[in-house]
Formats: C-alpha cells, structure tokens, sequence
C-alpha cells in the first residue's frame, strides 16, 4: 500500500469523525434546551469528569496516550458547551470584565445581556430574562465588592460557579486624545484603586463610574477629547478607541474573582465549595463555637468576612466560604449544629472549586 492509499484512508476516517462530532453536537444542542426546560446546574462537573476519565481508560486499553486524548476531549467538551446557547446577565456595557467572565465560562455563543446596575443582573435571573447572572464578588487588591454581598442576602438565587479572572487595565482614550492632553479619567471606583500609582502621576481629575466599559463608551459619545478612561483592551476594540497605556494595575496579580448566579446550586463534583452567610448570637465565645463546628470536622474555612446588617449599628452578618459541598455528610452536620449558635444563617450555594493557579 502506498502513500496515496494511506492517505485516502486517512481521508475517508476524517469524514467520518466530522460526521460523527456533528451527531454529537446535535445531541449536545438537544442537553442544551433540557438544561434551560429544567433549570440544570451551570456546569456539570462531575460528568465531565466521568466523560474524561472514560475516554482516557479507553485509550490506555487500545494503547494511547491518556493525556493526549484527553487534551483532545477538553477541546470536545468546549465546543460542545459552545453548541448550549446561554443567556446570561451581567452588570456593565459591552466589553465589561463581567462580560468577558461570562464568555470565558460559558463561550463565545453566550447571549450576554448588559445591566446598568448589578440589582439588573440580579432580577433578570429571577424574574426568567436570564438564565444565569455573572458577578464579582471580590478583588484581590481591593477586596470585596459589598453590593453583590448585599444582594446575595436578599436574593433567592444561588452560587452555581465562582471563576476567577486576571484583570489588566488599560488607559483608553479618544483616537485623537495624547497622554498628555488628558484631564480627566473614569472609570469604576474598585479599577481607579487598582491603578493609584499609575494615577497619580498623571494629576487628572478621578470620577467614579457604574463601569469600566461604560465608561469609554461614554468618551466616545460624548467625545471628550481631554477624557480617558480606565478598561480593558477588549473594550478599546469593541468601541474602535485608541489604548493610551496598557498594564497600569498597580500589581500584576490583579485577580477578581467572580461568581455565577442560578435559581439553583450545583451538584456535588468532588471538590467544591460553599458559601454561608449568617449572625452569630450577642454572647461571648459565639463566633468561636460556630467555627469550632467547622474545626471538629476538619472542614477548611477559606473565607470568612464580617458586614454590617445594615439594621443596626455596630451589628455585623459573617460571610463565610468553606470546602465541601452542603449535601456533604460531615458540612450537613456541621451546619445543623452551627444553627445553636446563630440568629440566622443562609446556604448561598454549593459550586466547583476553582483550579488553582499555577
């Protein structure tokens, strides 16, 4: 046999995967409406898990490379995931870090429905607008974003996913505006505090915005040509704006850590987490006995972060994450004893832990 007829082999086996991977995204597309019909977790974890795993057994029998094949699944699993249409709400204009969080987890296919104000994100999940809302709940610089904690109390909706994304900040401007000709920036308040040092030394005029994006598309409204703005790259080629600087974070692990809201959790896949808030009784030695539940059954506290009740002064809610998943035998049981010790406490939700950075 030549190379000729090898080749047409190859060829002919060719079509028939891209037939067969058509089958399958078919059959994907047909999960994807199940999964909006039934409210399904945002991401099935462990039967991606077992998807993997099998295949990598498989190999191994018929003599390939484990790893290999399962690089090949991951690719596999994304596009098919990419053939489940999301909608998804977020806080923010076009080219929000939110946004991108949002594409990053659930694909560039993601229907992305911008809100001027995270109560937006929050009520088009509820009221059935979105199927999922993207949040951030915390930076690694400037800490936790207290509007979303607030909103987490009020709300119905659960924790499905947390994802974590490094933030680098770029100074946009108008095409014609130069560094030097700027005056005034905009930008969110938690990105003008990622990037003081940077700030500072420009001696322009700081103002508060809603958002990073929101804020360049607004100097290109309203053209402002001594105007700035503090957003990602991805938002200067969205409204065809001109980068001025890139990398003026103050500290390049600039990490926000975002979560994905659901009218349900997720299910449990081995190695998750889960996020409690509540109120401890006015008595000595209460916030101790809580975290003593946790200690006794050698449940690591990853999180914990005191916030006004908002109802009295002086008076705090603990927001807490932990490791293990709610419906875990020994969190259940810790839980339930917790209860003795609190005026109230809430499950916001049990999800995958995030990979840790390498």
């Amino acid at each position: 046999m030549n190379l000729s007829d090898l080749r047409k082999q190859i060829d002919e086996l060719d079509a028939e995967l891209v037939k067969l991977m058509a089958k399958r995204l078919e059959v994907s597309d047909q999960i994807g409406k199940v999964k909006e019909e039934t409210n399904s977790p945002v991401q099935d974890l462990s039967r991606e898990s077992e998807v993997l795993n099998r295949v990598q057994s498989l190999a191994r029998s018929l003599g390939l490379d484990p790893q290999d094949i399962e690089s090949l699944y991951q690719e596999i699993l994304f596009i098919s995931k990419k053939q489940q249409r999301f909608t998804v709400a977020f806080q923010g204009a076009a080219g929000a870090y939110s946004e991108e969080t949002a594409l990053k987890i659930f694909g560039p296919n993601t229907l992305a429905l911008p809100y001027e104000q995270l109560d937006g994100a929050f009520e088009a999940v509820e009221k059935g607008m979105a199927r999922f809302a993207v949040v951030p709940v915390e930076n690694s610089l400037e800490g936790s974003i207290s509007r979303t904690y607030d909103l987490l109390l009020d709300s119905n909706l659960m924790v499905a996913a947390e994802h974590e994304l490094r933030v680098s900040h770029c100074l946009i401007a108008n095409p014609e505006t130069t560094l030097e000709g700027v005056k005034t920036i905009y930008s969110h308040p938690q990105a003008l505090g990622q990037c003081q040092s940077f700030l500072k030394h420009l001696r322009a005029e700081l103002i508060p915005a809603y958002d990073t994006a929101g804020s360049v598309k607004m100097i290109k409204e309203k053209h402002l040509l001594d105007g700035a703005a503090i957003a990602s790259e991805r938002a200067a080629v969205i409204y065809n704006m001109k980068v001025l600087e890139r990398e003026i974070e103050d500290n390049i692990n600039n990490y926000t850590r975002f979560f994905v809201l659901a009218k349900q959790d997720s299910a449990p896949s081995g190695n998750d987490k889960t996020s409690v808030v509540f109120a401890v009784k006015h008595e000595a030695g209460a916030l101790y006995d809580f975290i003593k539940e946790l200690a006794s059954r050698k449940i690591n506290m990853t999180k914990l972060e005191s916030r006004p009740t908002r109802l009295k002064p002086w008076e705090y809610n603990f927001y807490l994450d932990i490791e293990g998943h709610r419906q875990d035998e020994n969190i259940k049981q810790a839980l339930a004893k917790a209860e003795d010790h609190v005026i109230f406490m809430k499950v916001l939700g049990s999800y995958p832990k995030m990979k840790k950075r390498i």
